[in-house]
């Protein structure tokens, strides 16, 4: 058996023998948080407390250790082993070589436990022959009948404090007297603001920030406030109940507002938010709920979980050297004060790894390393030999554009500048290529894109475009700055329409067939999609639309009217460029929702592929609502077709309508 060092029982069974050691223990044990404890899986520590335990079935004796594996907040803190079903207590169990009995049929565990619990049971008394799942329950049941335990459920529910040492966050409404002793405000002093303060910095005590409010802190006679502040969930677990009746003095929502609204129809947000804000939002729900106070028991109707935008990470990869040092007559020379980084293009890191680079790129690379290193320490080493291993290390993304380093933007980065003399760069044909992995986007990797570098190059409504462009919305994907200057160029193709070198250029013809056609199915298609938060569809729609239109070389108000209007939810400031010129006073945001008509989008035509003893030759566009016999007379009348036949009459003409036309010749 295994008990958490800070057990309460653990002063108290821990023979004299063994006190020494287990105190040693319990000390280091304290210095660790217990998400270290948590995580390290492969760090196995612990003490023999000397005492031993009856086993509840066999009345045998069992050993107690202490590990810090073992949490006092979980369970019970403690933990009953079987290391042949328990990794961690496998690894404990072989750590200090204790016993590991074999309970599973047919299971190895020479090597690592089995924890499915799939297999049967064996060397189990009245357990055997049932899957571990299945003896569980039975055990829990013979426990309950011993009475000597009971069946208990336990909800991992593990949370912070409460309190935060800060300024900002909603303040407790609580206040103490001269003992130190806790009193509760009336509801009439309610609620509790935070005062206004001229510095934010910590207090320098070790209290919150707001224990420099002095005045604040000491303004009820004979108390001091709470300095603390609520987390953040502590609002944002009802803030959305408050959005229904804002300017309710009275409750936090009124009966009538709360009635009508009920609850929220749509949550986005990423998968982070399941615990910092969905969980504890259902548990408070919940409990308003059961007061009475919401008319819901859930708060949301529908989740949509927005994927995590990942990081194209770039990477450099630096040569590795082995040297020998120098010997004068008059001693060892002195140490190096540094190394080169010398870093070699990516096509060159397989040569090098394989042992297989040209002796010519490999004389390059150990020259750049002497004239590097006679630079920096003043004398060259006996020799240098370049070996068969890189360093593959990240770079900052901002310095990299289509997976071609800048070199100057690197050795002027933060992480290289100070460092910048020791540097030198082997490249292929004039070029240092990068290599890349798609990563979380973290600052740790370098790999975060500054939106407002986006913005100042390309514009806000390409970044918007393109972060919607990128994939499905509830999918994570991949951010590469290689792709964006595609949107960029449809919002220049969409600009284009309405403009050339003259400036804006506008016709108010009629509109024909195909361009409302084109239109009409956008209008559609961008509707459809935006009610199935498919937004990077309607990105596609729209690209197909604007290339189109440009084939039709259409610049007429009354196609691209209604486009602007459906475009700029999409790209709101380049809509609201052409709207104005289109000769609107009023905003893009007041504009209608373009209505899509049907009948715009039917064909009343096709155009046949024409085959000519089973060989396709041309297409021939004729009506959709047309007998055979006259799809047939106007195929055999069209220019094309009679050239083709040179004055010869056709021995057969076979015509499936809406798909071909055969003529056997």
């Amino acid at each position: 058996m295994v008990i958490a060092p800070e057990h309460e029982l653990v002063a108290k069974i821990t023979t004299p023998e063994q006190k020494e050691a287990v105190e040693a223990y319990v000390n280091i044990a304290k210095n660790r948080s217990e998400r270290e404890r948590m995580t390290e899986v492969k760090r196995v520590s612990g003490e023999f407390t000397g005492a031993y335990v009856e086993h509840p079935f066999t009345g045998a004796p069992i050993p107690v250790w202490i590990g810090d594996y073992v949490l006092a907040g979980y369970g019970t803190g403690a933990v009953m082993a079987v290391p042949a079903g328990d990794e961690r207590d496998y690894a404990f169990a072989k750590h200090f070589n204790l016993p590991i009995p074999a309970i599973l049929e047919g299971v190895d565990i020479s090597e690592a436990a089995n924890p499915t619990k799939d297999a049967k049971m064996i060397n189990s008394d009245f357990l055997n022959g049932l899957t571990g799942h299945e003896a569980i329950k039975k055990a829990i049941e013979e426990i309950e009948k011993k009475g000597i335990g009971k069946g208990k459920v336990n909800f991992r529910l593990r949370d912070a404090g409460y309190s935060r040492q800060r300024y900002w966050g909603e303040p407790f409404p609580v206040v103490y007297d001269k003992e130190g002793t806790p009193h509760l405000l009336d509801e009439n002093n309610l609620p509790v603001e935070l005062p206004k303060v001229d510095s934010y910095k910590p207090s320098g005590s070790g209290e919150s920030p707001l224990a420099n409010a002095k005045d604040w802190v000491n303004n009820i006679e004979g108390f001091t406030r709470e300095t603390d502040t609520m987390p953040g969930y502590a609002g944002s677990s009802w803030y959305f109940l408050r959005y229904m009746d804002p300017k309710n003095d009275t409750a936090f929502v009124g009966k009538d507002a709360v009635e009508y609204w009920r609850s929220v129809d749509l949550y986005l947000g990423g998968s982070e938010h399941a615990v910092g804000h969905l969980l504890y939002s259902r548990m408070w729900n919940k409990f308003l709920f059961d007061l009475g106070l919401v008319v819901e028991d859930e708060p949301f109707k529908k989740l949509i979980n927005q994927g995590m935008i990942q990081g194209r990470s770039s990477f450099v990869y630096r040569a590795t050297f082995s040297i020998t040092m120098p010997h004068y007559e008059k001693g060892p020379v002195r140490p190096p004060t540094a190394f080169p980084f010398i870093y070699v293009s990516q096509q060159l890191v397989e040569p090098i790894e394989n042992g297989t680079i040209n002796d010519e790129t490999k004389k390059e690379i150990i020259e750049k390393f002497f004239v590097r290193y006679e630079e920096l320490n003043g004398y060259k080493p006996a020799e240098v030999v370049l070996e068969n291993r890189v360093d593959k290390l990240h770079c900052n993304v901002n310095s990299v554009k289509d997976d071609l380093l800048n070199t100057d933007k690197f050795l002027n980065d933060e992480l290289i500048r100070d460092y910048k003399d020791w540097v030198d760069f082997v490249l292929v044909e004039n070029k240092y290529l990068c290599g890349w992995e798609v990563e979380k986007m973290s600052k740790s990797k370098y790999n975060v894109v500054n939106p407002d570098d986006i913005i100042n190059e390309f514009g806000a409504d390409t970044l918007r475009m393109y972060e919607m462009f990128l994939g499905p919305l509830e999918q994570s994907k991949p951010w590469n700055t290689n792709g964006i200057s595609g949107v960029h160029n449809f919002l220049r193709r969409y600009w284009r329409l309405t403009h050339n070198e003259q400036g804006f250029n506008l016709s108010e013809d009629a509109a024909t067939k195909e361009e409302l056609k084109v239109l009409h199915k956008t209008i559609k298609k961008v509707q459809d999609d935006i009610e199935r938060f498919s937004f990077n569809t309607a990105v596609s729609s729209f690209m197909i639309c604007v290339n189109e239109l440009s084939d039709l070389k259409c610049n007429k108000r009354a196609i691209i009217e209604p486009l602007t209007a459906l475009l700029s939810p999409f790209a709101p400031h380049i809509a609201e460029e052409v709207w104005n010129k289109l000769g609107h006073a009023e905003s893009v945001i007041t504009a209608s929702f373009p209505q899509y008509n049907a009948e715009y989008t039917v064909d009343d035509a096709f155009a046949y592929p024409i085959q000519f003893n089973g060989k396709m030759k041309f297409n021939v566009e004729v009506p959709l609502n047309i007998s055979k016999e006259e799809i047939e007379k106007l195929i055999l009348a069209d220019e094309k077709v009679q050239k083709q036949l040179a004055g010869a009459a056709p021995k057969k003409v076979i015509v499936v309508p809406g798909k071909i036309v055969n003529i056997v010749a």
